[in-house]
């Protein structure tokens, strides 16, 4: 036995249980939480003999440190059919605690979760937060869905949309910060996605500008016919141009709204295929260092077949991998659409900008235009260039995205 190995079976008589940075421990359950299977870094780790933890509702090791909420949350997730991935503090068998970042995925006839020990300064947080719950559950006698929703709060003042969106970040979070104490490299492929995922943030950033450029400039043709109607005969050709300049505007903006503000545009769905894409990518990452935990481990088992729950794992990997592969075809593909969309509104840009300097033209030609009719028209310019830049930024953060996917 090793130096580590001796310092880890070692157990101080209070506080933290040993667990190492780089060890990784798996439990296999049934649908209802009953441990069918674990590995014996779980087994060392909570301090239990195998006939203990065999056949035991996982609830076993709960710790009383942790809200309901969380579990609330947990629940929900899983059954609904999604992996779930989050911080939880547990019980050992005597007395001492043990915190874990645990990642769950559904799989035949119950659940496999791997945990990895936290290390981030998010992980700081999250403990602050998770006692603050647990002291408003006792003090408001809080109900398991009345604090998962006060998590919830939490998380949305984080920046947060969904809880999907905390656990990616969070589970990229620790897996980064486990790759630094470790000395290893940084994960290529997850800094990818991180980046991306940034990316796809600032993506929904400009759309919203888009859309506030696009309803402040709603009313500038309308003024401009007012006004054209006022120093020119009817039908002259300022109002004309002006006439076209509002048709052509409506008509980019319903395709705007169809193509960039609807609810399955790709604008709107880029982000989301981005968090999944990283999500399945740290998962499968969990799934694989739990994989090889178990090739390494000598010790008796008890009475696990630990070769068909490596055959267990191993189809969950290939599965987790595939759908990472798919998510990331997906992001490619979203990208290039909205591509393809600038250079739609690219192209609508170009007729409004030739409509807006004959506008221009003509009415300088009108001895009584004054500098209002010419200062609405700069305003029409003003717009089409922060417009045109908003447009060149998206097309670069699109193509960005597909390269980092390369």
């Amino acid at each position: 036995m090793s130096f580590v190995d001796r310092r880890l079976e070692a157990r101080p008589s209070s506080g933290e249980a040993p667990f190492g940075l780089n060890e990784v421990f798996f439990s296999r359950t049934d649908d209802r939480g009953v441990i069918q299977s674990c590995n014996y870094v779980f087994k060392r780790v909570a301090h239990f003999e195998w006939e203990e933890l065999i056949g035991s509702p996982h609830k076993a090791v709960r710790h009383p440190d942790m809200p309901r909420g969380v579990f609330q949350l947990f629940w929900d997730t899983l059954k609904a059919g999604d992996s779930m991935g989050a911080y939880v503090k547990n019980k050992a068998k005597d007395g001492l605690y043990y915190w874990v970042f645990a990642v769950v995925v559904p799989c035949a006839g119950g659940y496999l979760s791997a945990r990895i020990r936290p290390s981030s300064a998010l992980f700081e947080e999250v403990k602050q937060a998770y006692a603050e719950l647990l002291q408003a559950e006792k003090n408001a006698d809080l109900d398991p869905a009345q604090s998962s929703e006060q998590l919830m709060e939490w998380i949305r003042g984080k920046g947060f949309e969904t809880y999907h969106q905390f656990a990616t970040h969070a589970i990229s979070e620790e897996l980064l910060a486990r790759d630094s104490g470790l000395e290893r490299p940084k994960d290529a492929k997850i800094t990818d996605l991180r980046k991306m995922l940034t990316n796809a943030e600032t993506l929904v950033d400009a759309t919203q500008g888009l859309v506030k450029d696009f309803d402040a400039m709603h009313t500038i043709p309308h003024n401009l016919r007012v006004i054209a109607s006022r120093i020119e005969p009817s039908g002259g050709p300022v109002t004309v141009l002006s006439q076209n300049y509002g048709a052509m505007s409506r008509e980019m903006s319903d395709w705007f709204a169809a193509h960039v503000m609807g609810e399955n545009s790709n604008f709107n769905t880029i982000k989301l295929a981005v968090t999944n894409s990283l999500f399945v990518e740290c998962m499968a990452r969990i799934l694989n260092e739990c994989d090889t935990q178990l090739q390494s481990e000598k010790r008796s088992l008890g009475k696990i077949d630990m070769e068909a729950e490596r055959a267990i794992l191993a189809d969950l990997v290939k599965t987790e991998t595939a759908r990472g592969s798919k998510g990331v075809e997906e992001v490619d593909l979203e990208a290039e659409r909205i591509m393809h969309a600038c250079q739609v509104m690219h192209r609508q840009f170009l007729g409004l900008s030739s409509t807006r300097v004959l506008c221009k033209i003509e009415s300088a030609r009108l001895p009584e235009s004054g500098e209002t009719l010419s200062d609405i028209i700069d305003q029409l310019g003003v717009f089409q260039e922060r417009i045109s830049r908003r447009l060149d930024n998206i097309t670069k953060l699109s193509n960005e995205i597909r390269t980092l996917e390369q």
